[in-house]
């Protein structure tokens, strides 16, 4: 089992950054890869950006503006946000997989319980 935490989620205006952290505990947290999807009001859950130990992926709509790291001494992945857009407003959660890495959120085996980003105009 793989216990996730985020945090870091709050109000922004528009043009503002914000980091997000998501703590892992119970298991080896190097071996996993990570990612963050988000989920607006009404909308599907969408992937933003994933990190293995090689390389790491986003959707284009984040690209230049969000960047994920990790930090495996102190078993946490972050997701610096900036420039963000209203747009940008979701539900983000911090998403495991021991054997997957990509943007299918089904593969993903241990998730946290979301942290709530607004962006106002």
């Amino acid at each position: 089992q793989v216990q996730l935490v985020e945090s870091g989620g709050g109000l922004v205006q528009a043009g503002g950054s914000l980091r997000l952290s998501c703590a892992a505990s119970g298991r080896t947290f190097s071996n996993y890869n990570m990612a963050w999807f988000r989920q607006a009001p009404g909308k599907e859950r969408e992937f933003v950006t994933s990190i293995s130990t090689l390389t790491t992926a986003y959707t284009d709509s984040v690209k230049g503006r969000f960047t994920i790291s990790r930090d495996n001494a102190k078993n946490t992945v972050y997701l610096q946000m900036n420039s963000l857009k209203p747009e940008d407003t979701a539900v983000y959660y911090c998403a495991a997989a021991r054997f997957f890495y990509g943007s299918n959120s089904e593969r993903y085996n241990y998730w946290g319980q979301g942290t709530q980003v607004t962006v106002s105009s």
